[in-house]
């Protein structure tokens, strides 16, 4: 989380949201009021899809929340590579098993899964700004998350979040943080 926030740093401030989705909402909103111009959520991913290998990098189309599809912009998500005819699944708990994982791929045809992209989708919503999604599978669909992830923080249930903020006419990215590029790039 931090370690990805250093890399946007070099291009624009960063605010951690804790990789859930309350953190995430909250650096969102804190960084919309400081006029922010679209958000990316960026970092690591659940793999869903039993095609998606380890370190895949996922740019989906959407995100689902709560039966609520969000699209992601095709401008912005331009920017990162292009978007994927691949959907993200926005979850409030970690998926750790391999059976909750095929569960939710089958339930919702989603390729990935996170704790903070649905939380960044809404507030695009709610605002009225463009939003990606910029993704790392972390755990395969085929794997379950090891005990010593669980134990690190990471709880299982559903899934998990991350989230960046866009401005000024840039994007950047953070794990489990939100940010507010300061320059184009």
């Amino acid at each position: 989380m931090e370690a990805e926030a250093r890399i946007v740093r070099r291009h624009a401030p960063v605010e951690i949201g804790g990789g859930a989705p309350e953190g995430a909402q909250a650096a969102a909103e804190r960084l919309v009021a400081r006029g922010v111009t679209g958000l990316v959520s960026f970092g690591l991913a659940g793999g869903l899809d039993p095609a998606l290998a380890a370190g895949a990098l996922v740019i989906p189309e959407s995100v689902i929340e709560d039966g609520q599809v969000f699209a992601a912009d095709i401008a912005l998500s331009a920017r990162f590579g292009g978007v994927m005819p691949l959907r993200a699944l926005a979850a409030a708990s970690v998926l750790a098993s391999v059976v909750a994982k095929r569960a939710a791929w089958i339930a919702t045809g989603a390729a990935i899964v996170d704790l903070e992209s649905g939380a960044v989708a809404r507030m695009a919503a709610r605002h009225g700004l463009p939003f990606a999604v910029v993704r790392a599978v972390c755990d395969p669909t085929g794997r379950n998350l090891p005990l010593l992830a669980l134990s690190a923080g990471f709880r299982p249930s559903s899934n998990r979040r991350r989230s960046c903020i866009r401005s000024g006419g840039t994007a950047g990215s953070s794990s489990s943080g939100t940010l507010k590029p300061d320059r184009a790039g």
